[in-house]
């Protein structure tokens, strides 16, 4: 019989779970974590659970927090458990489940309750998981969009914010004027320079919003870098019923993730940090490499595999891994056209990451989706496909792979805008998308005039070309086809 997960029946669950080896009311908080989704618990909540068990650090305890629907409907979730969470690692060999005690509390998803715990003492870091979308970047600069609605009301209600960074900046105002040193903001995210994206927002925002603030902030509150790495797919019936027949729990809220995990961070934490370095984060002077070598490899892959296998019609991504041309497409593009333009990191063997995220992907225990894949393209491809494009067009280096890896989104988005195909596009500017890759057909310059995307890059003839002779052959002949052609141009 299955037990629902709590304080109070951890003593009677299947001693092969690993249980947190701590008591609860031995942790203090010093995290506050926004976004508390299922990658924060599959990756920096087991971190700090690791860190625990072995009775160090129990001051940096997490309380969760969020301030979107999501959020409230996640908490309501975690609160009759007391925030503990299964995770459950889909290892091939075998699974194995533990269940993670790190955050205790989660603070009511509005802004007013929010503020009231970003301003105790003994907060000391706030960490995000907002999704890459969650930064205010202005895809034409790469700079902060100042002109985003919600930025605009921010800045004209400074005492009602409403976004994550008015509420950071509120509430670091309040602890400046109550003496009280600034949290470091600590950006979970896949972006690029993630903590120099987060602080970008922070500073344009408080120079609209309390400008007073603006140079304080820029000047004390720390914002280091982090490269983070762990697939982890969304919670479904098949993961909570998997929970309660494998193991005999009863959780609203488990995590299923791969075994493998990485955290690398930059070592700027002014007011202290847990000592993570014992459970196996890589602390360096410079994350930006190891940085560009995931977004580039392991989300650039991810990126190249959704939209053909999601038009070949697989579902899972361990199932489009096991189809030839999926998977001679991924390591040949990366190899030819990726690897090159990634500046080098000493001892890092990039041929040998690339077999690594194709063995992760190929995980079948994952049942990883191609609709997750497939997210929020407007906001990832500019992160993790269109930046290598620009880089190979200044070092006169291919282009032809990564532009059919675009006209095989472009293509996807028109497929999803034939309602009878029932595909969803779940992307924030799915209208646009659709009415663009559609006209496309006709004309593929269209696609690549979406300046929210594209920016200059859109504008490029070497670029604009390439991409137009792919696309035509994408409608022409078909994925299957021009996947094969390429595997034969490039073999």
């Amino acid at each position: 019989m299955a037990r629902n997960l709590s304080l109070s029946t951890l003593p009677e669950i299947d001693a092969k779970v690993e249980k947190p080896a701590y008591a609860r009311e031995d942790l203090t908080p010093g995290i506050v974590h926004i976004g508390v989704g299922n990658f924060h618990r599959a990756h920096q909540a087991v971190y700090l659970d690791r860190l625990f068990n072995k009775g160090l650090d129990h001051d940096w305890a997490l309380i969760g927090a969020g301030i979107k629907p999501y959020d409230a409907a996640m908490r309501d979730r975690l609160a009759p458990q007391d925030w503990l969470t299964t995770v459950v690692e889909l290892d091939p060999g075998g699974l194995n489940a533990r269940i993670t005690g790190a955050m205790i509390d989660f603070t009511e998803t509005d802004p007013t309750s929010l503020i009231a715990t970003l301003i105790r003492p003994e907060i000391r870091i706030v960490s995000l998981t907002i999704t890459e979308g969650g930064y205010y970047v202005d895809a034409k600069t790469g700079g902060f969009d100042g002109t985003h609605p919600d930025i605009a009301h921010d800045a004209e209600n400074p005492g009602d914010p409403q976004t994550v960074f008015g509420i950071l900046i509120a509430a670091l105002g309040l602890r400046k004027d109550n003496g009280i040193a600034p949290f470091t903001v600590l950006s979970c995210d896949n972006l690029p320079e993630n903590g120099y994206v987060a602080r970008q927002a922070l500073v344009g925002l408080a120079r609209l919003m309390a400008p007073d603030l603006a140079g304080w902030i820029e000047a004390d509150v720390a914002f280091p870098n982090s490269m983070v790495d762990c697939i982890t797919p969304a919670t479904s019936d098949r993961e909570r019923t998997l929970v309660r027949n494998k193991f005999g729990i009863e959780d609203a809220a488990p995590v299923a993730c791969e075994p493998f995990r990485q955290w690398v961070m930059e070592d700027r934490f002014p007011t202290g940090r847990p000592r993570l370095e014992e459970v196996g984060v890589e602390f360096v002077a410079d994350v930006a490499p190891y940085e560009l070598m995931k977004l580039r490899i392991l989300n650039g892959g991810h990126a190249a595999i959704a939209y053909p296998s999601a038009l070949l019609g697989h579902t899972y991504v361990h199932e489009a891994m096991a189809d030839p041309e999926i998977a001679g497409w991924l390591d040949r593009l990366i190899r030819s056209e990726v690897i090159p333009v990634v500046p080098k990191i000493p001892g890092i063997s990039f041929e040998t990451y690339l077999q690594t995220c194709a063995e992760r992907f190929a995980n079948p225990a994952v049942g990883d989706t191609v609709a997750r894949l497939c997210l929020d393209g407007s906001n990832r491809q500019p992160k993790f496909i269109l930046p290598t494009i620009a880089d190979a067009l200044r070092s006169g280096r291919s282009i032809e792979g990564l532009a059919l890896e675009v006209a095989f989104w472009c293509r996807y988005c028109a497929e999803t805008a034939v309602v009878a195909n029932d595909i969803p596009l779940e992307d924030e500017r799915r209208e646009l998308l659709q009415s663009a890759a559609l006209a496309a057909r006709d004309d593929p310059a269209v696609f690549l005039e979406i300046g929210e995307v594209f920016g200059d890059l859109g504008r490029d003839e070497r670029f604009r070309s390439a991409f137009s002779r792919q696309l035509e052959t994408v409608w022409k002949d078909g994925t299957r086809a021009v996947l094969q052609r390429f595997l034969e141009k490039v073999a």
